[in-house]
């Protein structure tokens, strides 16, 4: 198993564990009350998308990782497609960093 499928392996874990918010607007709402350690978002997705998030996560801190696809990041957590998901638990957050860091995937 490669670091790419550690990462979205552990991103499936948390949303079976209800640690992840997914799709624009749960996101959105979810962000304009709390923040969250990491936020996915979709390589392939939409500018829109993504000048509304990475300038989210830049205000509040929040760690993008944006090197897989929308249905990559669906087929993780169930889905045909997922532009973003947040994680929303610092520990999963923290073991997908720690594979990211050991591949050098940011």
């Amino acid at each position: 198993m490669t670091e790419h499928d550690k990462v979205l392996n552990l991103l499936g874990l948390a949303c079976r564990a209800g640690k992840v918010i997914c799709g624009d607007y749960p996101a959105a709402n979810y962000l304009k009350k709390k923040t969250v350690p990491m936020l996915f978002l979709a390589s392939d997705g939409g500018r829109d998308n993504t000048e509304k998030y990475t300038r989210l996560a830049e205000r509040k801190g929040m760690r993008i990782v944006n090197v897989y696809t929308k249905s990559e990041l669906g087929h993780a957590v169930g889905k045909p497609q997922s532009v973003v998901i947040l994680v929303a638990d610092g520990g999963f957050a923290r073991a997908i960093d720690k594979v990211m860091s050991i591949t050098g995937n940011h």
